[in-house]
């Protein structure tokens, strides 16, 4: 597979995983690629070295704190799934950040008023969130949506 840097007409930066450079223009000219964040169809290559995914792990890229990192799956409804999914979250949860567990805890015993919230907690923690039966959904990282239940 061939990855390719790419960013929307909003400025969103990602990559995209092809089977080749002639994949990509064909996927770009049918309309089948999609900014995950805003599902802009304006998208375009950014001036990076293509690398080929061999399995190995490759270096993570440096993100800028200003652009979130996501990867297109090069199928539009993923994209929009991932987009919509992340809209939700973020229209409908309040990031407690590393509190979360503290948080979630007070809810969980009534002691706060129970709302959707996200945040971080170490691997640790939600064991023990899972051992209470505080109900948690773990996320994966690279959503965008700040502090990522891990």
């Amino acid at each position: 597979m061939k990855v390719f840097r790419l960013a929307c007409e909003q400025g969103h930066d990602f990559e995209g995983w092809f089977g080749s450079s002639e994949a990509f223009a064909q996927q770009l000219s049918a309309g089948q690629i999609a900014c995950p964040v805003c599902e802009s169809q304006s998208v375009g290559r950014l001036p990076s070295a293509p690398y080929i995914n061999t399995g190995a792990r490759a270096p993570a890229p440096v993100a800028s704190p200003e652009k979130t990192e996501m990867v297109a799956t090069g199928n539009p409804e993923v994209a929009k799934a991932i987009a919509t999914l992340r809209k939700h979250i973020l229209a409908s949860t309040e990031n407690v950040g590393p509190r979360f567990a503290e948080v979630a805890r007070r809810m969980h015993y009534g002691e706060e008023e129970s709302r959707g919230i996200r945040g971080r907690v170490s691997p640790e923690e939600a064991v023990a969130l899972v051992e209470e039966g505080v109900e948690a959904v773990p996320l994966p990282p690279g959503l965008g949506l700040g502090e990522d239940v891990h």
